[in-house]
């Protein structure tokens, strides 16, 4: 006989994230139906499918390349590459934490019919973006050969990049899915910060450009490490230094620790349902 499903109780004593986390592995099968369903919605009905994925990457990466390699001149080695190995961490991130801001109304429209955990369709957002990201690697290699750029041992980091990456994104997946369930003017507001968050981030351009006074915005800024986390294996060809792993190793804990606390406490405030 197959054991009951959980019921939430919100008499429960327990640490409200440790019963968050034990749910969410009970209903781990709901995150892997939650990406298939996701990956088969978004390219059934589309013309290009699954080549849109590998063509977007291409086409943003050849007008970066004219923009900062030919109208401002720009002196990066292999700019293409540059531009592709820093964009695949971004394009993982924003596509996660973009699609966690607005599944919200999913959570909910489920949650009214069963007791699930919501953090579940976080995970699949990371989960869907994880595929794409994948995907993006294929028009990255492209890229390399057809410049003549050699792939490198280090390329093997890549996985373990990919896993540092993902907790990170979790994390903000968390905190932006929790506030979207409470306010609706969130969604929008996040993209117009991922804009900003974009260009202050080392992806387009090199720090060594950067004037020393405005430096620190991209000292402190989380997603600077991680790019490197990427950048480094795919286009300089050497492992990431221990500082870069440092900071993004720190960074990544830190995003999910919180994220998943501050997600685990609104649960318990407002029941299982937002």
């Amino acid at each position: 006989m197959s054991a009951a499903p959980p019921v939430y109780d919100s008499a429960r004593h327990d640490l409200r994230f440790v019963e968050e986390a034990r749910d969410l592995w009970r209903y781990r099968h709901l995150v892997v139906e939650l990406v298939r369903r996701d990956i088969t919605v978004r390219y059934k009905r589309s013309v290009l499918g699954v080549g849109w994925t590998m063509l977007s990457p291409l086409l943003q990466m050849l007008t970066m390349t004219w923009v900062f390699s030919v109208v401002l001149r720009q002196d990066i080695r292999n700019y293409p590459v540059y531009f592709l190995s820093g964009l695949i961490f971004w394009q993982f991130f924003a596509q996660a934490t973009g699609h966690a801001a607005s599944l919200p109304v999913d959570a909910l429209e489920m949650g009214k019919r069963i007791f699930l955990p919501q953090s579940a369709f976080v995970l699949s957002a990371v989960g869907v973006a994880l595929v794409h990201t994948v995907l993006s690697l294929v028009p990255l290699l492209v890229i390399v050969v057809w410049t003549g750029s050699p792939i490198h041992v280090s390329w093997l980091f890549l996985p373990v990049a990919l896993v540092i990456g993902a907790a990170f994104t979790t994390g903000v997946g968390l905190l932006v899915f929790t506030l979207a369930s409470r306010f609706v003017d969130v969604k929008e507001m996040y993209i117009i910060l991922l804009q900003l968050w974009f260009f202050v981030t080392p992806i387009v351009y090199a720090t060594k450009l950067v004037p020393e006074e405005y430096r620190f915005v991209i000292r402190y800024n989380p997603a600077t490490y991680l790019v490197d986390l990427f950048r480094a294996p795919l286009y300089n060809g050497w492992l990431p230094g221990p500082n870069t792993m440092a900071f993004a190793v720190l960074g990544s804990l830190a995003s999910l620790i919180v994220g998943w606390i501050f997600y685990s406490q609104k649960m318990e405030e407002y029941g299982s349902r937002f």
